[in-house]
């Protein structure tokens, strides 16, 4: 499956319209690309299926569980885990994977902990497997917990899963059941078929079919005691639109399981993205609202909790739980806004004017006159562009009007001449190309005919000089 793109042409209103791979960003992680319009070959969907086949997982997920079965069954000495072909191994294995780079002796809380065992998919145009601190993981269980949750519906969150599962193992009283949605199917070596199901969440896909489909139904079922809420940390090169419309339709599959008293609610959830991306989470769940707490990641070399201005985590939590509900650790800086009723940092000072706590990144933001909003305190209100920006920036609007067109009215960004001379900067920078190809083929040419002439010439010379 995959998703329906516009290929917009310039100084054309319609678009033409394409599939192409709904997780890969990049053509090189994955080359599927076919117009609408498109009629396909039964050749080309051979060589599809062909391709598919051949880069299929070594093992199905109910093979891997199988195999699970008897790697716990082996003595320590034995256990052993393939970082190449990141991949269990039986004894029976050992030699194949002989020269790779093998790890000995899993214990049984490696084995509980398959986040920190496997290497992070770490591609941002496609997998951008970044994991909770645990800190953050910490924090999210025990919030869940507190808010009397006792399922929880794991999309691309696979450590707050394995944390869940650990504990589950360990605890007898430990009540929290989980379920793991996610395109990393590594994971199938560890979880059960109930424990894990392979998933694209950019396109609503189980790629087990009609019974992982049954599995996530038969999960969000809850009992009387068992109230269940999504957690999701999608990667955030992702489109959100596509996202909302996943996420939409879990809900709605939550909402077919339950009988009564569920017509006009959403499923709760937990959503992980940055700050920046509020307005476009809002314009599809107008109910959620965003938390000032942040999330940081093991693996990413910015996204820390603790850092000041641009290099702190700009990651949060947006919810469509009522925010008085989610008390912030104040011990990490958070305090109750008694206007607000709810936590915010504690550099997140109320505006009287606003009416709100403004602050986006835990720093004290200010409040515009001119712009009627709070903005960052390293802005300026520029007269020029009419808006609050850095001192150092370059205004975009000047007395002498538009950079591009010289008219007044309207910033460069926005300049209806701006296609226009793009296409004939690229038209020109083609021409000056393909001027200077002949150029270049008219001197190789010159010097090609001088060198023949040069060796006829030398050829004569020595007849000459022989015959004397």
């Amino acid at each position: 499956p995959a998703l329906l793109f516009v290929k917009v042409s310039h100084g054309k209103e319609e678009g033409r319209r394409f599939y192409a791979c709904s997780a890969c960003r990049d053509r090189k992680d994955c080359n599927f690309f076919q117009w609408e319009d498109e009629k396909v070959s039964e050749t080309r969907l051979a060589a599809r299926e062909e391709y598919n086949r051949n880069h299929q997982p070594p093992f199905t997920h109910r093979q891997n569980v199988e195999r699970y079965k008897n790697f716990v069954l082996l003595p320590l000495s034995k256990r052993r885990f393939c970082q190449e072909c990141q991949q269990l191994l039986l004894p029976a294995e050992w030699e194949k994977h002989s020269s790779h780079q093998i790890l000995c002796d899993i214990s049984t809380a490696q084995l509980r902990s398959p986040s920190q065992l496997l290497y992070p998919l770490e591609n941002k145009k496609t997998n951008a497997q970044y994991l909770f601190a645990d800190r953050s993981c910490r924090f999210l269980l025990d919030l869940i917990i507190s808010l009397g949750f006792r399922r929880v519906l794991c999309v691309g969150t696979p450590r707050l899963h394995e944390m869940i599962q650990s504990k589950a193992s360990q605890e007898e009283d430990f009540r929290v059941r989980s379920l793991l949605l996610d395109i990393d199917f590594r994971y199938s070596q560890f979880y059960t078929e109930d424990e894990f199901c392979h998933y694209n969440m950019f396109n609503h896909y189980f790629f087990g079919g009609e019974a992982e489909h049954e599995t996530c139904r038969k999960f969000l079922h809850q009992d009387k005691d068992e109230r269940v809420i999504m957690v999701t940390d999608p990667p955030f090169g992702g489109l959100v639109e596509a996202l909302a419309s996943s996420f939409k339709k879990l809900m709605a599959m939550w909402k077919e399981t339950e009988k009564e008293g569920y017509e006009n609610q959403e499923m709760p959830m937990f959503w992980i993205f940055p700050y920046f991306f509020e307005s476009r989470i809002l314009e599809f769940f107008p109910s959620f609202s965003m938390m000032d707490y942040q999330v940081d990641y093991d693996n990413h070399a910015l996204y820390k909790h603790g850092k000041t201005g641009r290099r702190q985590s700009p990651v949060r939590i947006f919810t469509n739980l009522s925010p008085s509900m989610i008390i912030l650790p104040v011990e990490e800086g958070y305090r109750f806004c008694a206007i607000c009723q709810r936590y915010v940092s504690s550099g997140n000072q109320h505006c009287e004017i606003c009416n709100s706590c403004t602050s986006k990144d835990g720093r004290q933001w200010k409040h515009c006159v001119l712009c009627k909003k709070c903005v960052k305190p390293s802005w300026f209100h520029c007269n020029n562009c009419n808006c609050c920006a850095l001192q150092s920036h370059t205004c975009e609007k000047t007395d002498a009007g538009c950079f591009v067109c010289g008219k007044a009215g309207h910033k460069r960004s926005t300049c209806p001449s701006l296609s226009r001379t793009r296409t004939s900067c690229q038209a020109d920078k083609k021409q000056r190309q393909k001027t200077l190809k002949r150029v270049k083929m008219k001197i190789h040419k010159r010097l090609a005919m001088k060198h023949a002439i040069f060796s006829r010439r030398k050829i004569k010379n020595k007849k000459r000089h022989d015959c004397l």
